[in-house]
């Protein structure tokens, strides 16, 4: 067995009155640290021990709720501690069970290009388009090869946060490939349903129309999130994705993002799924690699 080398500081544990924990991998959003706290929050939930109520995984950092009166904090954080040690150093058969999912997307539509333009006195440079902007940034010769880079790769669900259902996502690939655009100067006030954005080194797909910050690129026929829960996908929880996800944002034509939405509002939608393992070792060493074998998985 082997180990993967992750150069990361010790993680900070705090405690959130008696009730909560809160421990910083790092104070750096990475990929290297979001599967690390992915693998010691996955070994926490399979150890399931008593006292322990809810297990919330974000970016860089994880939280757990306790129950005091069945498991005193203390002893949870040494616990913590010794998951860092073991689950944290992501041996090299330390797999993590995921779901890679199909996520089409419909670039430079209408509706997120009327609300952007709608909104570039709050932009970076209000003569192009949030598209245009990212391209030139990036280092991009035009639209399309952004575009391309987006979608030749999946992104992992490192979290859900802000509103229900709202997937933040980052991209498999090092870091001299991440593609990394700022936020609004100032937030947005109006944002489509189902909006792709993208912030910092992390996409989202915003589950409800309302204010933001992210570049608009596009927008998704299909929801994440459905509080009547009307679709298949949506039966155990009106959040469709989780954190660990696989996602491939897939570019789409009109016809095929009005077909999808037929599909929809008819209930008959549901999203490309399937099983698989991720290796967090694999992944860093040779990320080319093990996105190949992800998407082959997805698309036989």
């Amino acid at each position: 067995m082997t180990v993967m080398e992750v150069q990361l500081p010790p993680a900070r544990y705090e405690f959130g009155g008696d009730e909560f924990i809160f421990v910083e991998i790092d104070r750096e959003m990475s990929l290297e640290a979001n599967l690390k706290a992915m693998a010691i929050t996955g070994a926490l939930r399979r150890e399931n021990i008593d006292g322990v109520i809810d297990i919330c995984p974000s970016n860089a950092s994880y939280l757990v709720r306790l129950d005091p009166d069945r498991l005193h904090p203390t002893e949870l954080v040494e616990e913590l501690r010794r998951l860092e040690r073991t689950a944290g150093e992501l041996r090299s058969d330390d797999a993590v069970s995921t779901r890679i999912v199909d996520v089409p997307v419909l670039f430079d539509d209408p509706w997120t290009r009327e609300t952007l333009m709608r909104f570039r006195d709050r932009h970076q440079d209000p003569e192009v388009t949030d598209l245009e902007y990212a391209a030139r940034i990036n280092g991009f010769s035009d639209v399309p090869s952004l575009i391309e880079s987006i979608t030749s790769a999946p992104f992992l669900v490192t979290m859900l946060g802000f509103v229900p259902g709202l997937p933040f996502c980052y991209q498999m690939v090092p870091r001299d490939r991440q593609i990394e655009v700022p936020k609004y100067v100032r937030p947005r006030t109006d944002t489509p349903e189902r909006a792709f954005g993208y912030g910092g080194a992390f996409s989202v797909v915003y589950p409800v129309r309302g204010a933001g910050g992210y570049q608009l690129f596009g927008i998704a026929p299909a929801p994440v999130f459905d509080l009547a829960q009307r679709l298949p996908d949506f039966a155990d929880d009106i959040a469709f994705p989780r954190p660990s996800d696989v996602l491939r944002y897939r570019a789409i034509d009109r016809d095929e993002y009005d077909r999808t939405r037929v599909e929809v509002e008819e209930g008959r939608f549901r999203y490309r799924i399937r099983e698989a393992e991720l290796l967090p070792a694999e992944l860093l060493a040779d990320p080319d690699a093990v996105n190949r074998g992800l998407l082959e998985v997805l698309y036989r």
